[in-house]
């Protein structure tokens, strides 16, 4: 064989054998890479996000603390996936502060280590966050604290038998009007919720406000009484209307009555701003002066956390709200919702922003 067909016969073995070991090559190492990351974070390993839950049992709840060294204890939450975080237990210095009740507190002696029998609410139905908090010791330098989060999905085994409304009926909303009930649902654009409970054969009533608990809205008059998304109803306009929900092929009727001031009036835009990803040690402005009322009217804001361990959340009724972005190991993701109202009493829709905080 001469130098040439010796050249063309290596660049044919090359090119066969050489790039499908390169790719398998540069896939292990990527996978492996992605591996390595992922178990340097202090994590729930179980339950998943995503796994369905049955209201009442219990399961063991597991974390991995990843890189994180100097666990004293970790301290678990349930929440709705839209309820507002609360001031963690032993976090609390503020007088008048509303403290998280804890569903377990695991330490380093229990089996499975920081884990532990987790009850899942009894009470509950639809997607809820399990908040894990894990207090880390270094010695003179005071405690710090890293968390994770997961959503998972809690259903009832008993079946649900009736659903019911929990308010007058009918509901009058103005002037001659139980307004009390949701605020001052007095003035066109006004959004509210209506507290929609049903019982189920466990005897256990449960709240099925939300779509996300199964439950359906319809209003027999959308120019009277509108329905939004997220089991959301609006006043748009004078009149009478039927509520109708539905859930698990039962259903509830509500009449409803409205007779407020007929000012036209359209409701605001809520704007949150951008997502954004900072640095830890860093002060965070979130903004909502993307916001805006149709009229040009001025607006009342109203910021709150729904994702993540609790922050301290400065000016949460101004325009600018800001934190101060905590010490984390690997990135973590903290949500915010906005909602503006305009001087006539006119709501916007919530609008969120994430904000993941890196190391």
């Amino acid at each position: 064989m001469n130098r040439k067909q010796f050249k063309v016969k290596s660049e044919k073995f090359e090119n066969r054998l050489f790039p499908p070991l390169l790719a398998n090559f540069l896939a292990f190492a990527l996978v492996s890479s992605f591996l390595i990351e992922q178990s340097f974070a202090f994590t729930i390993t179980t339950p998943a996000a995503g796994t369905t839950l049955t209201a009442g049992s219990t399961v063991i709840a597991r974390v991995d603390p990843g890189k994180d060294t100097g666990i004293v204890k970790v301290r678990y939450y349930w929440y709705g996936e839209q309820d507002d975080t609360l001031v963690e237990q032993d976090d609390s210095t503020a007088t008048g502060s509303i403290v998280a009740p804890v569903a377990l507190i695991g330490s380093a002696d229990q089996s499975p280590p920081f884990g532990g029998p987790l009850k899942v609410p009894h009470d509950r139905i639809g997607p809820m966050r399990l908040l894990a908090v894990a207090e880390i010791s270094r010695g003179r330098l005071g405690p710090r604290s890293v968390f994770d989060e997961v959503i998972v999905t809690v259903e009832p085994s008993a079946a649900l038998t009736t659903i019911d409304f929990e308010t007058e009926k009918p509901l009058q909303l103005g002037r001659a009007g139980q307004s009390s009930a949701f605020g001052h649902v007095d003035s066109l654009g006004k959004v509210f919720e209506l507290p929609v409970v049903a019982d189920f054969t466990d005897g256990i009533t449960r709240r099925i406000s939300t779509p996300a608990s199964g439950t359906n809205y319809e209003s027999s008059s959308p120019k009277v009484i509108k329905v939004l998304p997220g089991g959301l109803l609006q006043i748009v306009g004078n009149g009478k209307a039927t509520i109708t929900v539905t859930n698990c092929g039962k259903q509830a009727i509500l009449d409803v009555d409205v007779n407020v001031n007929e000012e036209p009036n359209e409701p605001p835009v809520a704007d949150a701003g951008a997502n954004k990803s900072v640095k830890a040690g860093s002060r965070v402005k979130l903004s909502g002066l993307k916001s805006r009322d149709p009229e040009g009217e001025a607006l009342y804001y109203s910021w709150d956390q729904v994702r993540g361990s609790k922050v301290s959340l400065l000016d949460a009724n101004n325009s600018e709200a800001s934190f101060l972005a905590p010490v984390v190991s690997e990135p973590r993701t903290y949500r915010f919702k906005l909602r503006v109202t305009d001087k006539k009493g006119a709501d916007s829709l919530p609008a969120f922003v994430n904000v993941t905080v890196e190391p």
